[in-house]
């Protein structure tokens, strides 16, 4: 089944501090698809080509120590997304996990949910 919704984020993460980063996200990743959502996607950046628009580095006035990811999870519709959502928070794994530091700048991250009007 192609998503219908989407939720999107631009997260500002230290390099140093990137291994720690995706050791979470795999494991919020795993609550996430456990819990119903289509898919669960972490991409980090290598490559920002200047002109033609703001990379996103720039965009997320990242430091020569930072790097940004892309990031984003896949759902059936808004309301797959809002029970799901519903369903990761009330989950005791995942208050474990937002209990700790976060290996990010959540000051930088910028989020968002989004309708898909092209899905090929």
């Amino acid at each position: 089944m192609k998503s219908k919704y989407v939720d999107g984020f631009l997260v500002v993460v230290a390099k140093k501090k990137l291994a720690d980063y995706v050791t979470l996200a795999k494991k919020a990743g795993r609550l996430w698809k456990a819990h119903g959502a289509l898919g669960f996607y972490e991409c980090v950046g290598d490559d920002h080509p200047k002109g033609g628009g703001m990379p996103f580095p720039k965009r997320a006035k990242c430091k020569s120590t930072e790097t940004v990811l892309f990031s984003f999870v896949t759902f059936k519709s808004k309301a797959h997304r809002d029970a799901v959502n519903t369903a990761v928070m009330a989950d005791k794994r995942m208050a474990k996990l937002a209990d700790g530091p976060m290996p990010f700048d959540i000051k930088k991250m910028s989020y968002g949910g989004f309708q898909v009007v092209v899905g090929l």
